[in-house]
């Protein structure tokens, strides 16, 4: 299957005011695997950055005033990603955003020319809920060497975001199966176990125990469910 890992730059944090896209970056991943083929740009939005943005990002006015606009690179953009599985970190962002660029050319929505978009915050959060899921948390969890991520950027961003969803979707491999296989091939299952060693708890042990319980009740004056069952 071939995937995009996708990630934006912007002038802000809002297409609905008028934000754009400036920067563009994808990796493909091939079979699961990183290939060479990647697309990033650097965009004129025809409008001023942000100064909150620029603080993340680094991309000022002057650096983007030669650029090319969103127009001038859509068709390129848009062969790059055709009939690929997307993978975004925070997908409705950027989706927003580049569904907002497609929309001022009179372009259909990037759903439908892209199979399907996976949002790695969405996984991230069912697999870590309640801690902190932005990119640098993650890369910190899943091993990722991120030390040259000074300033946000979006091949930078893209590359490490193919490296966390690769990591987080590592066991995924053992549940592929090769249909390509020929006849009558078979594929071994190891059925034997070493014998489990049951250690079972002494007298004293056991009368320890009971004796926990019974403060731990005694605290909580009688409302142990433990107690409640019996």
């Amino acid at each position: 299957m071939r995937q995009i890992v996708l990630d934006t730059e912007t002038t802000g944090l809002d297409w609905r005011t008028g934000d754009r896209v400036i920067e563009i970056g994808c990796i493909e991943l091939d079979g699961r695997r990183r290939s060479q083929q990647y697309f990033h740009c650097y965009l004129n939005p025809e409008r001023a950055v942000d100064p909150g943005a620029m603080a993340v990002h680094g991309l000022t006015d002057e650096f983007l005033a030669d650029k090319p606009k969103f127009a001038e690179l859509v068709s390129t953009f848009l062969d790059f990603v055709r009939d690929a599985e997307l993978i975004i970190h925070n997908a409705s962002f950027d989706v927003g955003f580049l569904n907002n660029e497609l929309q001022l050319l009179d372009l259909p929505p990037i759903e439908k020319l892209c199979g399907n978009i996976i949002d790695t915050l969405k996984m991230a959060r069912d697999l870590r809920p309640g801690r902190k899921n932005n990119l640098n948390a993650l890369c910190a969890e899943f091993a990722v060497d991120n030390s040259n991520r000074e300033l946000h950027g979006a091949l930078l961003d893209a590359e490490l975001l193919a490296d966390v969803y690769l990591a987080m979707t590592r066991g995924q491999n053992s549940l592929l199966i090769d249909f390509g296989t020929t006849a009558g091939a078979s594929v071994a299952i190891a059925t034997e176990h070493p014998p489990l060693r049951v250690l079972r708890a002494s007298e004293d042990e056991l009368a320890g125990h009971e004796k926990v319980l019974a403060e731990v009740d005694k605290q909580s004056q009688g409302k142990c469910l433990w107690s409640a069952s019996q």
